[in-house]
This record gives C-alpha cells, sequence and structure tokens, in this order.
C-alpha cells in the first residue's frame, strides 16, 4: 500500500534535482556571462577612457601654446617700443600687422599727464592725420570728450582686424574694468589681463573678449618710475581658441573655458557647442595668461562616442546565453538518467542493510564517518601506541593501505626519528625528567588539558615526507579511564609552501626595490589632512634625507624637503590628483642637507582606500644629471660658441620648418642678411681677440632691437643671418634699417665705428631656401659694391 506513492515520491524528487542541476548551471552560465559582459565593458570603458585623456592632452598642449603664443607677441610689441624713442604710424603698422593672427586687435597707449592734454591732442592730430580728442565711453554707446584727470592713458596707435571705426583717443583709465588692468601691469617685465568685458568696434560674434596689457618703460627710468605708456592686446577666446578646430559635427571633445575672476560665477569665455556625450569622464586644468588664470573643462562629445563604439559586449551576452542554455539542457538530461540510476540502487541497498544488525549498521556509520574526511587523517591507537583506527583520508595522505597499518604500525612509526628525538628532548629539559622519543607526541596530551594542535614531518609510505598539523587527545572510556589517543592530522605542506614563496616574495620586493634607481612608495592622506607613507623603499631615503620610520608616520618632513618656490605647485597637484582621482605627475626641486639642490621626477597612481583615504603608488627617481646634460646639449648643439646667438645648423633647421609653415598657411616670411665691412682689416690691426670682442657688441646690439619671434644666427666668420617670420619685405627692409643704424651709431671701444652691409628677400611662392638666401646674399653683394655700410633692398 506505501510502495506506489514511495516510488512516485522520489521520481518527483529525481526530477527536481536534475532541474535543481540544470538551473544551477544556467544561473551559473548567466553569472559568467555576465561578468564576461562586465568585464568587456570595463576594458571598452577603459579604452574610452585612455583615449580621452590623449586626445584631451593634446587639446590643453595646444590651447596652452597659443596663449603663450600671445604673451610672446605682445611682449615683442613691448620691447619694440622700449627699444625705440619714438615710432611712426608707419613703423607701428609694419610690425603690428603681422602679429594679428587670431587676435583683433594690437594698440599703444602712451602715458599723457593732465597738463599736456591739449598739447597732446595737437601733436597726436598732427601724427595720424586727423583729428584726435581723448575720449569716454558710456554705458549707453556713446563717445564724449573724457573729463579732467591727472593721468590719461588714450590710444594713439591701434592695429585691427576689423579697420573702420577704430579708437584713436579711447582713454583706459575711463572704464574701470581696462583701469584694474593697467593698475596692475606696473612692473618692467609685468602682464595683466583684464576680466571678461565687451569689446567695441569688433565682430559680434567677437564682442565678448580679454583685454592684455603690458608697460612700456623709457631707459634709465627710477625704479618706482610710472610706465612710459602700454602696449595692449584685445583677445576674442571664441577666436583664439575656435579657429583651426574641426567642425562642430566632426569634433570629439567639448572643451568649454571659464573665467575664474568672478569667485562663485564663473562666465564661459568659450564654448564649442557641440553636445556632450553621456559619460562621466571630464578633464580639467587650469590654464595661465599673464597673471590670469582659467579653467579648461574638456568632455567627450557625441562624435566621440560614435567613433569609438563597440559591439563586443552584445556579442559576448548573446554567446555567453546560448552556451549557458546548451549547458543547462546537457546536465539536465544527464543528471536525469543518473539520479534515475542511482535511485534504484540506493532502494536496494536500504532493502538490504534492513537486515542487518545494528551493531554492523552502527560501525558502517561510524566507518562512512570516518571515511568521509577524505583531507583528514584519522589515526586511533591504544596506549601502547599501535594503530586500531586508519581512516580512507590517513591512506590517502600517508599512502599506507588500512590492513597495512592496523595492528602493524604505530603513531611514532610515522613521524620523523629525528624530529622525536629533538622534541623528546627539550620536553624532558622543560618537564624536569627523561621523556623518551616515542612518548613526546602524547606528553602534551597528558599534561595539559585542551592541548593545541602543533606542526609534525610525518614519513609517507614512500619515504618522502609532508608537514602536517596534528593534534593528539586521549580517548576515554565509560569510567573515564585512557584507553588509548586519537590524533587528527591536516596536511599543511601546501599552506608553508605558500608563506615561504610570500616571505621570499618580500624579499625579492626589498631586493629589487633596492636596485631601482630612486624609490618606490605609497602615499597615503586621510580625510583629515594628514598624510603619510605607509610603505617606502630605502632609495626614498636618498630622494629626502629623511629617516624612513619618520614619514611612514607623517609625510611633513618630506614637503619640507622641496623648494619653496615648488612647494605650492606640487601641492596643488597633489590635491588636484586626490579631487579628480588622475594621475600625479611632476619634475620639482628638493634641497637637501648634504646633497644640496636636485631635481626629482615623481609619478603616481590614486585610488580610494579604507576611511575615504585617497591612497597613492608610485615613484620617486633623481634626475639632477638628466637636466644638466639636457640644458648642455641643448646648448652646444644649437648654439655659437664665440656669440651666444643661435649657429648656422639651427637656422637651416628653423628656415627649413618657417618655409614649410608659410607654405601651408600662406604666411609672410622674409630673411636679413649682414656681413661686417672690412672685418679682415680689424683682424690684422687689432688682432683676433678684438675681432671678437666685436663680434660679440655686434650680436648684443642687434639681439636687443629684434622681435621675440625673429631668429638671429652667425653664419660663419663675420656673416650673420636674421629670419622674420611673419614680415614681407618691405616689413624686413624697415627694421634691417634699424638694425645697421644700431651697428653704426655705437662705437666698439678700442677699435672705433663698425659698420656692415645689409641684404633683405622676402619669400616668394614656390621658391625654394636656397633661391631666398641666394637673393639676400646677392643683396649683400650689391651693398658692398655701392660702397658699403648700407642696406639694399629686395633686388627685383
Amino acid at each position: 500500500m506505501w510502495k506506489v506513492p514511495a516510488k512516485l515520491s522520489g521520481l518527483f524528487a529525481e526530477e527536481l534535482s536534475a532541474l535543481g542541476v540544470a538551473l544551477t548551471a544556467l544561473v551559473a552560465g548567466g553569472v559568467l556571462t555576465g561578468a564576461l559582459a562586465l568585464a568587456t565593458q570595463a576594458f571598452y570603458k577603459q579604452q574610452l577612457h585612455q583615449r580621452f585623456e590623449l586626445l584631451a592632452s593634446e587639446r590643453y598642449s595646444r590651447i596652452a601654446e597659443r596663449f603663450e603664443e600671445q604673451e610672446q607677441r605682445l611682449d615683442g610689441l613691448r620691447r619694440f617700443f622700449s627699444y625705440s624713442s619714438d615710432i611712426t604710424p608707419a613703423e607701428f603698422d609694419g610690425y603690428a600687422r603681422p602679429l594679428l593672427r587670431r587676435t583683433q586687435a594690437f594698440s599703444w597707449a602712451p602715458r599723457v599727464a593732465g597738463v599736456e592734454r591739449e598739447a597732446f591732442e595737437r601733436m597726436a592730430s598732427v601724427r595720424l592725420g586727423q583729428p584726435y580728442r581723448i575720449l569716454d565711453h558710456d554705458a549707453q554707446g556713446a563717445w564724449h570728450a573724457a573729463p579732467a584727470r591727472d593721468v590719461y592713458y588714450p590710444i594713439l596707435y591701434t592695429q585691427a582686424v576689423n579697420q573702420h571705426g577704430q579708437l584713436f583717443g579711447f582713454d583706459q583709465n575711463g572704464q574701470p574694468l581696462r583701469a584694474a588692468a593697467l593698475a596692475r601691469a606696473v612692473s618692467p617685465g609685468s602682464m595683466a589681463v583684464s576680466a571678461p568685458l565687451d569689446m567695441i568696434s569688433v565682430q559680434p560674434d567677437y564682442s565678448r573678449g580679454l583685454l592684455v596689457v603690458a608697460p612700456v618703460f623709457a631707459d634709465g627710468a627710477a625704479v618706482r618710475a610710472p610706465p612710459r605708456g602700454y602696449v595692449m592686446a584685445l583677445l576674442s577666446l571664441s577666436q583664439l581658441i575656435g579657429e583651426s578646430l574641426p567642425a562642430e559635427a566632426d569634433e570629439n571633445l567639448v572643451v568649454r573655458i571659464y573665467d575664474l575672476s568672478g569667485g562663485s560665477t564663473q562666465e564661459v569665455l568659450f564654448d564649442s557647442g557641440n553636445e556632450p556625450a553621456p559619460m562621466m569622464l571630464v578633464n580639467s586644468q587650469l590654464l595661465r595668461l599673464a597673471d590670469h588664470h582659467f579653467q579648461l573643462d574638456i568632455r567627450p562629445s557625441l562624435g566621440f562616442l560614435a567613433d569609438n563604439r563597440s559591439s563586443a559586449v552584445q556579442v559576448v551576452g548573446v554567446l555567453g546565453g546560448l552556451l549557458s542554455v546548451m549547458l543547462a539542457a546537457l546536465l539536465y538530461s544527464l543528471f536525469s538518467q543518473r539520479q534515475r540510476a542511482l535511485a534504484m540502487v540506493a532502494r536496494r541497498t536500504a532493502e538490504l542493510r534492513v537486515s542487518e544488525q545494528s551493531l554492523r549498521v552502527t560501525h558502517n556509520q561510524l566507518r562512512n564517518v570516518l571515511d568521509a574526511a577524505t583531507q583528514v587523517a584519522i589515526i586511533a591507537t591504544d596506549l601502547k601506541g599501535s594503530i586500531t583506527t586508519f581512516n580512507a583520508g590517513a591512506e590517502r595522505m600517508l599512502g599506507y593501505g588500512a590492513a597495512e597499518a592496523l595492528g602493524q604500525l604505530t603513531l611514532e612509526d610515522l613521524v620523523q626519528p629525528e624530529e622525536l628525538h629533538r622534541r623528546g628532548h627539550a620536553l624532558g629539559v622543560r618537564h624536569g625528567r627523561e621523556i623518551g622519543a616515542g612518548q613526546a607526541m602524547f606528553v602534551e596530551t597528558a599534561q595539559e588539558a585542551g592541548a593545541q594542535p602543533a606542526d609534525w614531518t610525518l614519513v609517507r609510505k614512500d619515504g618522502s615526507h609532508l608537514l602536517a598539523n596534528m593534534l593528539v587527545t586521549a580517548v576515554l572510556d565509560e569510567q573515564g579511564l585512557w584507553v588509548g589517543y586519537l590524533a587528527i592530522c591536516i596536511d599543511v605542506t601546501e599552506r608553508r609552501r605558500i608563506h615561504e614563496a610570500l616571505a621570499e616574495r618580500d624579499r625579492l620586493l626589498e631586493k629589487l626595490s633596492a636596485e631601482v634607481p630612486g624609490g618606490i612608495y605609497q602615499y597615503r592622506v586621510d580625510s583629515d589632512g594628514h598624510s603619510c607613507f605607509p610603505y617606502a623603499s630605502q632609495g626614498l631615503n636618498d630622494i629626502y634625507e629623511v629617516d624612513l620610520a619618520v614619514l611612514r608616520k607623517d609625510a611633513t618632513p618630506a614637503f619640507e624637503r622641496i623648494h619653496p618656490e615648488d612647494l605650492e605647485r606640487v601641492r596643488a597637484s597633489v590635491r588636484y590628483s586626490a579631487e579628480h582621482l588622475t594621475s600625479w605627475r611632476e619634475e620639482f626641486r628638493v634641497c637637501l642637507p648634504r646633497a644640496g639642490l636636485r631635481w626629482v621626477r615623481g609619478e603616481a597612481t590614486p585610488e580610494v582606500g579604507e576611511q575615504q583615504c585617497t591612497l597613492w603608488h608610485g615613484y620617486l627617481t633623481d634626475i639632477s644629471d638628466l637636466k644638466r646634460v639636457e640644458e648642455e646639449l641643448r646648448a652646444l648643439s644649437v648654439t655659437d660658441a664665440l656669440t651666444g646667438i643661435y649657429n648656422r645648423r639651427y637656422f637651416q633647421d628653423r628656415l627649413w620648418s618657417e618655409l614649410e609653415r608659410a607654405r601651408r598657411e600662406g604666411l609672410q616670411l622674409a630673411v636679413i642678411m649682414l656681413d661686417i665691412d672690412h672685418f679682415k682689416r680689424i683682424n690684422d690691426q687689432f688682432g683676433h681677440a678684438v675681432g671678437d670682442r666685436v663680434l660679440r657688441s655686434l650680436c648684443e646690439r642687434i639681439s636687443h632691437r629684434l622681435r621675440r619671434s625673429d631668429v638671429f644666427c652667425r653664419l660663419g666668420g663675420e656673416e650673420f643671418m636674421v629670419l622674420c617670420p611673419g614680415s614681407d619685405a618691405e616689413q624686413a627692409r624697415m627694421l634691417a634699417l634699424e638694425l645697421w643704424q644700431g651697428v653704426r651709431g655705437t662705437p666698439v671701444d678700442g677699435v672705433g665705428q663698425v659698420t656692415a652691409s645689409f641684404g633683405v628677400a622676402g619669400w616668394r611662392g614656390g621658391e625654394g631656401a636656397d633661391a631666398l638666401l641666394l637673393r639676400a646674399d646677392a643683396g649683400v653683394y650689391a651693398a658692398k659694391q655701392a660702397g658699403r655700410d648700407r642696406v639694399e633692398g629686395e633686388l627685383v
């Protein structure tokens, strides 16, 4: 009456078990597929991050280069005014016009005292050939005569992209933003940038921009004397940054530049206009223009996401899902058949065991428990140590069969003899009596209840050894008398090997770190601002000359070694790396008690640690020798040893690159060649030492009168060349005339007046370097034929 329900229940349980295995396999396959998909997605995101960082770094370098170029151009215009006592409108236009690329305007505003206003206005009207008044521009856009002031800075000369409606006479002291910029730039060499302002007489798209000013001082002026005037540049970041960028549809980056002078309100000075991609990627850096800082935010655009799209995650998901379903179906079929077979065997076995005696059932159950512990050796002995129980785990661990061990071996036979004698002697000394080697493993159990397990070296049947953690306890009968011992052994050979491998790895790490040039470290900053070096190799002691034990508690002594001029930059870069979790890279100087001033390069990668701390893993290395060699090699490769100016090799490389740029961008280019007149006569009359002094004096005078963009080189002997990027032949001729006057107007000590012959040539489209230089050389030849000490313009 119970057989049919029992069979039905067994079959139902078997189906459930097979279904459970299939579902488990399906879930495991899904989990594995998901993990692979997540790993693929993580790798894809990592690639996107690397590509974005590469593009963002290139874009930041390009923008910073354009800011630096604007500073160099304005500085060149300042030096143009500094080295000239009086500049005509034509000379200003000739110098400033080539500089207008990506700039709205360049202007000159001289200092005019209030009592000199009328005389200045009359002089300016005559010089400009048109009525001239000092004016103010009010908020309604109207122009009116400027009220009486102690000092005016009106625009006298200006060269702008938009030549109509120029701001002649516009007093810069009449507007607060412009006046504030002038007030900040009051020391020689300084330069200041105004807060964002509305520019006048420019295209509407570029009306919002910046005013960059640089003071010009008179030669020999007192230290606190006011500047002679200001040279100024009007910049629109939309023009400065936007030119030469890809079209909005092809742009992979979203670029925004914010002005930081407004406190919490940051004005957007440039916006690339394209839509950002929905990604948590952003590269934020600081840009510097003169004394002003701007924030550059770069994000990936939808175009970047479209160009880097990947379908690998979908492929992994589809294939993983199909394989999981197939595996689940196969396992369901196999386990259904196996469980039906096992169920039949189990029913037959149960029917046979019903007839066995209860003692045999109990014995078999105990034996099954012992044999189930296949990873643990369970060995029982009598009081003499003879083995009475030897489970399957002991057979597997020691290699003896149960028949070979039971009644044939003792527990002493399974332990290394030398270790038994050594431990027996040690226990005898501790307890004050002799303890035999055979009793060494039982003494602890006999003397102390609840003894702890100890590591012993056991001997296998084949003679090999293994390390086992063995606990020996007493076996008691019903009356509490000892009847034997029970030893439980666990093989810890692999665990010991792992511990030794870890220790060896630590020793290897110490050896490797000792051989690395510099030091490797882990740097930690807690949420309360406390910082330390949890790990630092010995090389860090050489870098900072600070005890490593001190650095493990507090990193302050290391920062105290950094040069004061570099300290704030290093701290700012560490804070930025912590806030944005970006890699930290810096080169800085350290002042050491023994080694003195040294250069250090460091790199580290941050991560968020426990309790909201930030951890960096990186290295530091001494690059002082590299810095010194780089400077020496750079100077030797491009500098003429006698005069200190560029040499012929540098001139040839620079001429080739400027010609390529002129062809590519449609720019002007000119060269000025000069040759010292009768230089051989100077050497013959005064000696070569005086001749060398003449060469150095000429180079010094010419260098002071050149723009920063001009390249002055010595070709050899008494021949020199000036490369003028952005200038045509006429502008180069005017510059040559100024250089000619500077050379002949100042006599050389011990020699007297020294003159030179100049030849000028402007580059023509399609012309090569040799043809350009040949025409300049022909100009020098013509000047010498005409009597020397003159400038010959470009020959037709």
